[in-house]
């Protein structure tokens, strides 16, 4: 049978679909995404250390750079033109209320709200924690062993966080990701437990430890953490901590083509902000769903196939038997 060929039309797609991946920020290198190795990934199933935040809306790119023109001769003409500055700003609505949503949403830090202790004085970012416990030896990603006793504090649909005590460190904090900068040692020794990203849901508990939903993005437990029980998260409007993260962002049309968009390093440019979208119309004494507003600077990167710096790469991957 001949193959069939056909000139590609414009791509149909439905609304974008949003990827991250934590940058090393104390060496300010990026996730990597490879177009030509990783393009036809399930969109399911991103390879690591890709995270799926799902689909997003309102997706938004604006270039930002802007050029000049270098002059010459009398009466000046324009000979050629330069890139003055290099900047692009990304914006959307995240479609889903997420540790990692509410953080990538927000300007500044995102903390965690250990459970209290009992008679702990009240905290705007949370009280005083209870007690952490400290995993068995024998620990995995998604099964955290631990003594009777220490099993009996947590109960299935509870969240933990895992992590090291702070001891005084100063600069990036944080496992896997950086949940924050200390400039001066603190007093707080569950600060990093307060600020991680290694959280999780307990689906099972027996008298041997914790069985987790899904498996802790920092892997199994290191040498010296411990786990503490969360009653939910919380951020603020200010601080000096910026988020910064990879990002990429798929759209796969009706004949199966995808264009991606990847963006090495995005940091949070705006405060928290929410939108709301009415459930029935435009009634607005009616229930509206509540969405997580993101906005984005672009930082840049130097490719080191020719040293040129750039902000973000676009991708097309053709439809089968699509003409060029």
């Amino acid at each position: 049978m001949a193959t069939t060929w056909f000139s590609a039309p414009a791509p149909v797609a439905r609304r974008a679909r949003a990827y991250f991946a934590p940058v090393n920020r104390a060496a300010q290198t990026p996730a990597l995404f490879d177009p030509s190795e990783q393009g036809r990934f399930s969109l399911d199933a991103p390879p690591a250390p890709w995270i799926s935040l799902g689909w997003i809306q309102n997706f938004v790119r604006k270039p930002m750079s802007k050029t000049a023109p270098v002059l010459t001769g009398i009466p000046a003409a324009i000979l050629e033109q330069v890139r003055e500055t290099l900047q692009a700003q990304v914006s959307f609505e995240f479609l889903s209320w997420t540790k990692l949503t509410m953080a990538l949403a927000t300007g500044s830090q995102h903390m965690n709200l250990l459970a209290p202790a009992t008679g702990a004085a009240a905290a705007a970012d949370g009280a005083q924690a209870a007690p952490a416990v400290i995993p068995q030896s024998g620990s995995t990603a998604t099964s955290i062993l631990l003594t009777s006793t220490d099993a009996a504090k947590f109960s299935p649909g509870s969240i933990i966080a895992l992590d090291i005590d702070y001891t005084g460190q100063t600069g990036f904090v944080g496992t896997p990701v950086a949940g924050a900068y200390v400039r001066q040692a603190l007093t707080d020794v569950d600060y990093i437990r307060r600020i991680t990203f290694n959280v999780a849901l307990v689906s099972q508990v027996s008298t041997s430890g914790l069985t987790l939903a899904e498996p802790l993005p920092g892997g199994a437990p290191v040498t010296g953490a411990k786990l503490q029980a969360l009653t939910g998260f919380v951020d603020r409007e200010g601080g000096s901590f910026y988020q910064e993260w990879s990002a990429l962002f798929a759209l796969e049309g009706s004949q199966g083509e995808r264009i991606f968009f990847y963006y090495p390093r995005l940091q949070a440019m705006a405060g928290a902000e929410e939108s709301t979208l009415p459930l029935n119309g435009k009634n607005p004494q009616g229930q509206s769903r509540v969405l997580l507003k993101a906005q984005f600077i672009a930082l840049p990167v130097t490719d080191p196939l020719d040293g040129e710096r750039a902000v973000c790469y676009r991708s097309f991957l053709p439809a089968v038997n699509a003409l060029m």
